[in-house]
C-alpha cells in the first residue's frame, strides 16, 4: 500500500532537497527522461517521410501535405502555456510526464500526438536543464537531444527499408506505419507505469531561486523583465520552423535533383545520422569549458546560413551534399537556445521552459510558406524560407554572446553541486584565512542571509 499512499507531488513554494542534487543523484532520472527523447525523435523523424507520401497517396499538393506539420507543432503552441504548463506548476514534473505519456498513447491524429509530445517536453526538457549541477546543463540538454537525433535518424531508414520497401506510394506503406503506431502506444504504456514507480527529484521554483541565490546573490526580477527569456523564444521560435522546414521538404528537394523517393529517404536518413552524431559531439566537447555554448551556438547557426545559400545556389548532387550540411549544423542550437535562455531565471523557471517549449510551434508556421514556394516553384527556391529563419534565430546568440556573456558564463563555471556542500564549505574557510584578506562569499542561502543582515 506504500507504492499508492506516497506523496508524489511537492508545492512548488517549496524548498526540496533538490536543490543540491549532485551529478551521481542525478543521473538516474536524467537516464529515464533521456528514453522520451528517443520516443518522440522516432514519432517527429516518421513525420518527415509520412509528409512526403501523403502527397503522393492522396494526390495532395505540397503545400496541403504541410498540414501534417501543423497539426502536429500546432499542439505545441496551444499546450505548454495552457494545459501542460499548469500541470507542471500545479503538480510537478512526474505528474506532468505521466500526462504527456497517457495522451501520446491514446492519441489517433497528429494534432493529439502533438499534444502528448508536447505535454511531455512541457516537462522534459527544462528537467533536463536543471536537474544536477548548473555547470552541466547545456550538456545534458545537448546529449539527450542527441539521443532524440537517433530516433529521428531510424525513422525514415525504417521507413524506406521496411514501410516503403515494396508498398511505394501504396496504401499498404501507410498502413505499415500504424502498426508502428500501434507498438509505439504500447511502449508508452508501459512507460507511463515506469514514470509512476521510479524515483524521481522534484525540482521547485523555490529551488531555482535558492540556487540563484547561491550561485551569485541574484534576484531575477519579474517575469516581463526576463529580456534573455524572450529573446530566446523568438530565436527558439525562428530556428524550429527552419529545421522543420528543411526536413519536411528534403525529400522533394533531393528528387529535384534528380534523386528517387527511396533513395531521397535514404540522404535523409544520412543527413538526420550527422544530425544526431554532431550532437554527441558538442556535447562532449562542452565538457571542457574552453568550449562555451554560446560560442558554438553563433558558429553552428552562421554556418546553417551559409550552407543553405550554398544549397539554393547550387544543382544536383552538390547541393544536396550543402543541404546535409545544413542538417548536420543544426544539432546543438535547440538544446543550447533552450539552456541559455533559461539561465539566470530562478524562480520563473517553469514558466521561462513553457515559454520556450511553445516556441516549437514554429514548425507549424515556416512549413506551409515552404511548401506554397514548392508547389509555384521549386524545392531550391523555397530553402530561402528557412535561410531567413536562420538569420532571425542569430539574433540570439549575438545577444548573449555582446551583451549578457556574464550571466550565462557564471552559471556555466559555478562549483554549486559538483563538489560535495561540506567539500565546498572547507574550501571556502581556506579562502577565507588565507592571506588575500577578501571575505569568502556564502555558499548557502542561509549563509547569505547572514551576510545581507
Amino acid at each position: 500500500m506504500a507504492i499508492w499512499n506516497r506523496k508524489i507531488t511537492v508545492a512548488d513554494d517549496q524548498v526540496t532537497s533538490a536543490v543540491h542534487l549532485t551529478l551521481k543523484q542525478s543521473l538516474v532520472p536524467n537516464v529515464l527522461v533521456t528514453i522520451l527523447f528517443f520516443l518522440w525523435g522516432f514519432a517527429y523523424g516518421l513525420l518527415d517521410v509520412l509528409n512526403s507520401h501523403f502527397q503522393s497517396e492522396l494526390n495532395i499538393t505540397a503545400s496541403r501535405a504541410s498540414g501534417l506539420s501543423a497539426a502536429y507543432f500546432g499542439a505545441y503552441f496551444l499546450c505548454p502555456l495552457t494545459i501542460s504548463g499548469w500541470i507542471l506548476r500545479k503538480f510537478g514534473f512526474r505528474v506532468t510526464f505521466m500526462t504527456g505519456l497517457a495522451v501520446l498513447a491514446v492519441g489517433c491524429s497528429m494534432f493529439v500526438v502533438g499534444t502528448g509530445l508536447s505535454t511531455l517536453e512541457t516537462a522534459a526538457d527544462p528537467f533536463l536543464a536543471i536537474c544536477g549541477p548548473p555547470r552541466y546543463s547545456e550538456i545534458r540538454l545537448n546529449l539527450a537531444q542527441a539521443v532524440q537525433g537517433v530516433g529521428s535518424f531510424v525513422a525514415p531508414l525504417l521507413a524506406s527499408r521496411v514501410f516503403f520497401a515494396n508498398t511505394v506510394d501504396t496504401a499498404q506503406g501507410l498502413q505499415n506505419v500504424q502498426w508502428t503506431y500501434l507498438g509505439v502506444a504500447g511502449f508508452v504504456g508501459l512507460l507511463l507505469i515506469l514514470f509512476f514507480l521510479a524515483p524521481m527529484p522534484e525540482i521547485t521554483d523555490a529551488d531555482m531561486g535558492t540556487m540563484e541565490v547561491e550561485i551569485a546573490e541574484y534576484d531575477p526580477g519579474p517575469l516581463r523583465k526576463q529580456y534573455n527569456l524572450f529573446l530566446g523564444v523568438s530565436s527558439q521560435f525562428c530556428y524550429v520552423g527552419a529545421q522543420v522546414a528543411v526536413a519536411n521538404y528534403f525529400i522533394n528537394f533531393a528528387i529535384e535533383a534528380g534523386k528517387s523517393k527511396s533513395k531521397a529517404s535514404d540522404l535523409l536518413a544520412v543527413g538526420q545520422g550527422l544530425y544526431a552524431f554532431n550532437r554527441f559531439v558538442a556535447g562532449f566537447l562542452m565538457m571542457n569549458q574552453k568550449f562555451k555554448p554560446r560560442y558554438f551556438l553563433g558558429s553552428y547557426l552562421f554556418l546553417c546560413f551559409v550552407f543553405s545559400v550554398a544549397a539554393i545556389t547550387t544543382k544536383g548532387d552538390t547541393s544536396i551534399a550543402m543541404l546535409i550540411l545544413v542538417l548536420c549544423f543544426e544539432s546543438c542550437c535547440f538544446a543550447t537556445i533552450f539552456t541559455l535562455a533559461l539561465r539566470g531565471l530562478g524562480r520563473h523557471t517553469k514558466r521561462g521552459g513553457s515559454f520556450l517549449v511553445s516556441a516549437i510551434s514554429g514548425g507549424m508556421v515556416f512549413p506551409p510558406m515552404c511548401g506554397a514556394v514548392v508547389e509555384h516553384h521549386n524545392a531550391h527556391i523555397a530553402m530561402a524560407i528557412p535561410m531567413m529563419g536562420y538569420i532571425l534565430a542569430w539574433a540570439f546568440p549575438i545577444y548573449v554572446n555582446f551583451f549578457n556573456k556574464e550571466t550565462v558564463d557564471m552559471r556555466r563555471t559555478t562549483d554549486l553541486n559538483v563538489v560535495p556542500e561540506h567539500m565546498a564549505k572547507e574550501m571556502e574557510l581556506e579562502r577565507a584565512n588565507s592571506g588575500d584578506g577578501k571575505q569568502a562569499p556564502p555558499t548557502t542561502i542561509e549563509e547569505s542571509k547572514e551576510v545581507n543582515s
